[in-house]
């Protein structure tokens, strides 16, 4: 049996659409500057996150590591915290899953280092915890939040928000940000 999802797709889409037209233009040229900052001053950005979260930050470093490095004499130096599978469980069964990504960052975290922290509610407690001990340690700190920006929203230096209750939405913008973040810097860097 054949169904019409015409009004759902349009109603989707319509929200997708003016939630994006709600996201702060200043907040975008903040996230543009500081990942340009970072490749200026040669500086690593930690990307984190779980879930779908996760696949956000894992596709970014291969966005910025390859996409706009290869061939590149100033290159971008992305970690995903997340992509280490052995560690990360490592981490989870003898630590607990709140360490899995502040422990990595205390191997490689300099100050001044940029940690993108991502998280549709904001309010992750191993997500949490990393960011407050970058920002202990004098790195930048940047999260991209959905539903009220959650915890996160509040302790990061610089946030990107995406004003909406819905968790498909925000992921769907997040990562719209990185592509975004992509094709603005590409023409910047060419």
């Amino acid at each position: 049996m054949r169904r019409n999802f015409k009004n759902d797709i349009e109603t989707y889409f319509h929200r997708l659409k003016a939630t994006l037209d709600k996201v702060s233009r200043k907040e975008l040229e903040d996230f543009l500057n500081l990942l340009l900052d970072a490749l200026e001053r040669d500086c690593q950005v930690f990307t984190l996150g779980n879930g779908g979260s996760h696949a956000t930050a894992s596709h970014m470093a291969v966005d910025f590591n390859k996409g706009l490095s290869y061939g590149k004499s100033r290159r971008f130096k992305f970690i995903c915290l997340g992509d280490n599978t052995p560690t990360i469980t490592a981490y989870a069964n003898d630590v607990s899953y709140e360490d899995i990504f502040i422990e990595p960052l205390k191997n490689f975290l300099k100050p001044g280092d940029l940690v993108i922290a991502i998280s549709g509610s904001g309010n992750s407690p191993n997500v949490i915890k990393a960011v407050e001990y970058a920002n202990a340690q004098g790195a930048l700190t940047l999260g991209l939040t959905g539903y009220d920006g959650g915890k996160l929203r509040k302790i990061v230096k610089y946030s990107v928000h995406i004003p909406i209750a819905d968790m498909q939405v925000t992921e769907d913008l997040h990562m719209v940000l990185d592509h975004m973040a992509y094709s603005i810097l590409g023409k910047v860097l060419s």
